[in-house]
């Protein structure tokens, strides 16, 4: 039932054609209002880049546990990297479900977050890693303007919160299950996510990402080659008033017929904003009609309480 999730061509905005441009924006809009997800094409991140990071990480998850395990949780080095082994992390925490760790493994990396020294092996994989940031960073921008100019702010409103912003690029190895998960145990459990957006590299399997519709049936995101999953954050929700929603979504296990085979790897980037930007309601959606439902928060504080919800 992926049909319920919109596909969007980025090509044309901010070109020659307005009235083709004008379209770009009208469908985010609509996209972001109604579901809070939808595909995009036509958004000019180098393929290439998406291959090199999507195979080095494969090889260091390949690796034995006790190497992996050397990158395990440690913070003190300032753009460093971090693992997470299986499941020690349970999304479904935030949302103030107790239920067991998420069925994957993962590795997480941010220019001005802490993580612990790059291993040795595999030997690119700092670079896969900072080289494919900077095209994030590039689509990022991309959709802001788009977000931006579809609620008549400048297309450049947000530069300034985004000085030293604490963005996270993560890669996530989901395994072949070798049995049955454990009573509450998905692949990543319900959850939305903190920040501005998400950019998310997915890949067709048995046991993937599903997205939880306005009315509550969950519908199979599709996995389309060369395309990008985008989803509102819940920051970027609060900035809208909750007129743009921050939908949940989850990784579902793969039946019990189609464990074989069922591994798969995704790459969400995380669009943050810097510790000290205040996420508070935009003027085009607050009035005395419809006031702010929530209180101005800096970004460092709302970040930090929603990441130690998910600690398993």
């Amino acid at each position: 039932m992926g049909e319920d999730i919109p596909i969007i061509d980025l090509a044309a905005f901010g070109g020659e054609d307005k009235a083709a441009s004008d379209a770009v924006v009208r469908a985010v809009e609509a996209a972001c209002k109604e579901l809070g997800f939808f595909l995009v094409t036509g958004h000019g991140v180098d393929a290439g880049a998406t291959q090199r990071l999507y195979d080095s990480a494969r090889a260091f998850f390949n690796m034995p546990e006790a190497e992996k395990r050397l990158s395990a949780r440690t913070r003190a080095l300032e753009g460093g990297l971090t693992f997470v082994p299986l499941a020690q992390e349970s999304l479904s925490g935030t949302a103030g479900v107790i239920a067991p760790g998420d069925y994957k493994e993962s590795l997480n990396y941010g220019p001005r977050l802490g993580g612990g020294p790059w291993p040795d092996q595999p030997p690119d994989l700092f670079d896969a890693f900072t080289v494919y940031f900077a095209e994030m960073e590039v689509l990022a921008a991309r959709l802001l303007s788009i977000f931006c100019t579809a609620v008549g702010l400048r297309a450049d409103y947000f530069e300034t919160d985004f000085v030293d912003h604490l963005s996270a690029l993560r890669v996530i190895d989901y395994p072949e299950p070798p049995g049955p998960p454990l009573p509450g145990q998905l692949r990543a459990g319900s959850h939305t996510d903190y920040g501005f957006l998400t950019i998310l590299r997915s890949e067709a399997s048995s046991g993937g990402l599903q997205v939880q519709r306005r009315d509550g049936v969950w519908i199979n995101a599709p996995a389309l080659d060369g395309a990008f999953v985008i989803n509102i954050g819940d920051a970027f929700m609060r900035l809208t008033n909750d007129v743009w929603v921050s939908t949940p979504h989850r990784v579902a296990n793969p039946p019990t017929e189609g464990r074989a085979g069922s591994r798969r790897q995704s790459i969400p980037f995380f669009l943050n904003p810097s510790a000290t930007a205040m996420i508070r309601c935009l003027d085009p959606f607050c009035s005395s009609e419809r006031p702010a439902r929530y209180s101005p928060v800096g970004y460092g504080d709302y970040i930090a309480l929603k990441t130690k919800q998910a600690n398993a």
